[in-house]
């Protein structure tokens, strides 16, 4: 049997960091992006994560998450193997809250681009959301479902904005 193309690739450091990232996991699916979710380590299991970024683009992969706490080198290690787009995303794994994550995946030598969303859910959610604005380049479908995601954030500002009493609003 073939395996399931997929075309992100989304990289734990360690399966702790899940609970973060499955709800951008949860907007690929709903986006209709095909996409997998393997754990492995920079540190702990670094020929699986070479052999990974290695094998990413023959197997259709076209972007991969890099998602991992602490020292993170996991988005440069997979970022130095592939000539794929690589999005880092630190946790906050450590006493540290993602810091010392946010300076390891952003603090890239020349040459070896990753880009580096915000720390934790949010930069998840976005890393999700850029890769789809990547893919959107060649796919019509998907560039129409962020258009309507824009939309949506400002239907969400809107609602938001009629929460604050009238007597304190600018008029619009």
């Amino acid at each position: 049997m073939a395996a399931k193309m997929v075309d992100v690739g989304i990289v734990l450091g360690s399966a702790s960091d899940w609970p973060l990232v499955s709800p951008a996991a949860v907007l690929l699916k709903d986006w209709g992006i095909a996409f997998e979710v393997v754990v492995a380590s920079a540190h702990r299991a670094p020929k699986r994560v070479q052999a990974y970024a290695r094998d990413a683009a023959a197997r259709g992969i076209k972007v991969i998450i890099a998602v991992a706490g602490m020292a993170a080198h996991l988005a440069g290690v997979l970022a130095a193997e592939t000539t794929l787009p690589v999005i880092g995303v630190p946790m906050p794994a450590s006493h540290l809250k993602g810091l010392d994550s946010l300076l390891s995946t952003v603090q890239m030598p020349a040459g070896v681009p990753v880009a580096t969303m915000a720390v934790g859910a949010a930069g998840a959610k976005n890393a999700a959301i850029f890769a789809a604005q990547i893919l959107a380049l060649g796919n019509p479908r998907l560039k129409e479902r962020l258009k309507r995601h824009k939309e949506e954030l400002e239907e969400q500002v809107a609602q938001q904005a009629d929460q604050i009493p009238a007597e304190f609003r600018r008029g619009d």
